[in-house]
Parts: structure tokens; C-alpha cells; sequence
């Protein structure tokens, strides 16, 4: 396994990242209290049934892919390859009013998966965060992905807020509620 900065010959491979997010259990969401005095609550549930979602490469972070490997924009890609093929990518930008990473995509091939390849390329980022005398890296995820949130939280990231609004105004209803990850540095 290798990894490396993102390059503009590895744009063709990144769709064929099998990103698909596979999951029994979920995050579930509860709120309670009214007005200033608003409180949630976060538990594992497990789901009605297995939920098998693919997980596209969007166009938006496909955009930016081509951007920071081509140099027309800042940022910081890397990709992990077997044997030639991308199995890995992860995608982040500063935030310089923030002093954050913010990382945009990560994503691992299903079959390689449970490997140690996502936590190296979010450590990577981590270390890049630090070179950069940054203070923070933050990531979002969604409830239903529950994968992701074990990967963040075996790297030392910790949920700092939730938005129950981000994609629709029924995200609560639909436990897909968008958590904010930071792994700050002391």
C-alpha cells in the first residue's frame, strides 16, 4: 500500500472507489427541552434492517479533486494505491479564518476496508494540521454513517455539535443528522 498526494492522472480512478456505506446500527438522535434550554441526546440503535447506501464521488468534491491536483486551487489530497489501482482518497482545505483542516471527503475501497488505510490517511492529515500550526481538524458526518463516526473516533476526533437542519428540515425525523467532528490539538 502506498500513499501519496493526490495527482491529476489519478481524477479517472477516484469514481471507481467502492465508497458504499454498509451498517446494522445508527446514531440516534433525541432532543429535548425547549428554547435556550435545548438538549440532545446521541445512542447507538441498531437499525430496522442492514442498510447498504452507495456513496458516490459527488461532483462538487470531484471538482475540488481536480482543482487541488491541477494546482488552481489550495488544498490537500492524497490517495492510497494497491497494485497499481486508487483503493483510498482523502480530501481537505483550510479554513485560515478558523485555523482548521477541514477535511471534505475520505473515503476507502469496501474491499479494503478495516485495514488501517483510512486511519493513515486521516493521521496524515492530522500531522499536516499540526505542520501548519493549525488548531483543529474537523470533518462532518451523518448519523446513518456509522462507520465513518468509529473511524473518526479511533483517530481522537470528538462530536462538537450537531445540525438537524443541514440537508432538509425533516433530518431528525429521518435520523440523518449532520454531526461536526474536531480533533483539536492542546
Amino acid at each position: 500500500m502506498n500513499i501519496r498526494p493526490l495527482t491529476s492522472e489519478d481524477l479517472r480512478g477516484l469514481a471507481e472507489i467502492d465508497g458504499t456505506i454498509d451498517s446494522s446500527e445508527y446514531l440516534h438522535i433525541t432532543r429535548g427541552g425547549e428554547a435556550l434550554a435545548l438538549n440532545f441526546a446521541i445512542e447507538l440503535r441498531p437499525l430496522r434492517e442492514r442498510t447498504i447506501q452507495p456513496n458516490r464521488l459527488n461532483d462538487e468534491i470531484s471538482f475540488l479533486a481536480k482543482q487541488i491536483a491541477s494546482g488552481a486551487d489550495e488544498g490537500f489530497a492524497l490517495v492510497a494505491e494497491h497494485s497499481g489501482e486508487i483503493v483510498a482518497m482523502l480530501l481537505a482545505q483550510t479554513d485560515p479564518s478558523r485555523a482548521v483542516l477541514k477535511i471534505l471527503d475520505v473515503r476507502v475501497d469496501h474491499d479494503f476496508r478495516r485495514q488501517g488505510v483510512g486511519m493513515a490517511l486521516i493521521y496524515q492529515a492530522i500531522q499536516f494540521a499540526r505542520d501548519a500550526e493549525l488548531r483543529a481538524v474537523a470533518i462532518q458526518s451523518k448519523t446513518d454513517n456509522l462507520p465513518i463516526a468509529r473511524l473518526l473516533q479511533k483517530c481522537g476526533f470528538e462530536i462538537a455539535g450537531l445540525d438537524i437542519q443541514h440537508q432538509t428540515n425533516h433530518d431528525l425525523v429521518a435520523e440523518s443528522v449532520t454531526l461536526f467532528w474536531y480533533a483539536a490539538f492542546h
